[in-house]
């Protein structure tokens, strides 16, 4: 069973997806790749319900747009994917708030973790692209190695929002 929510968030409304006990997904209104996989395999399983795991995201996204500090292990999170993508989604965890990082350094993380001498930044971007719980997995965290604010899912004036949130100069951004 799936179960859904909403948050009116300053970067836009917000959709939370349960599987009764985890957070499996947070997705912009309007995001590319909106619901992924989950709810289009949910079908009528949809349903809306107050959920104390909704009420647990609610409190760390007050604080978070009160430009107070939680961590993503605060919640309970259960995004859908494969090995690869969950490794990936790991590592954005890893990154601190008001800091970003470059998916080549993640491409280099990632190798180094897997044994391989290397890794495409590319594949990185896919995996970072279909991350099914924005803001909380900090994807809007990353950006690109010449210090561009590409890729995000949500839209590039939703990741310059944040990360001005989070306290970045967005001056030193192309």
């Amino acid at each position: 069973m799936l179960y859904t929510a909403t948050y009116p968030s300053p970067v836009g409304l917000l959709t939370l997806a349960s599987d009764g006990m985890n957070l499996c997904g947070l997705w912009l209104e309007g995001q590319k790749y909106f619901g992924g996989s989950i709810l289009k395999s949910a079908s009528s399983e949809i349903l809306r319900k107050e959920l104390p795991v909704f009420s647990r995201t609610s409190d760390w996204l007050d604080r978070y747009f009160s430009g107070k500090k939680p961590l993503p292990s605060e919640l309970p999170l259960a995004p859908a994917g494969g090995e690869f993508r969950k490794l990936v989604w790991e590592f954005l965890c890893e990154i601190p708030y008001g800091e970003v990082t470059t998916y080549g350094a993640l491409a280099k993380k990632a190798a180094a973790k897997l044994g391989r001498s290397s890794m495409s930044s590319q594949a990185i971007g896919g995996a970072v692209g279909h991350n099914p719980i924005s803001i909380i997995i900090p994807c809007h965290r990353v950006v690109g190695s010449n210090r561009s604010l590409t890729g995000y899912a949500g839209g590039l004036d939703v990741k310059r929002a944040l990360l001005k949130l989070e306290g970045l100069d967005l001056s030193q951004f192309k």
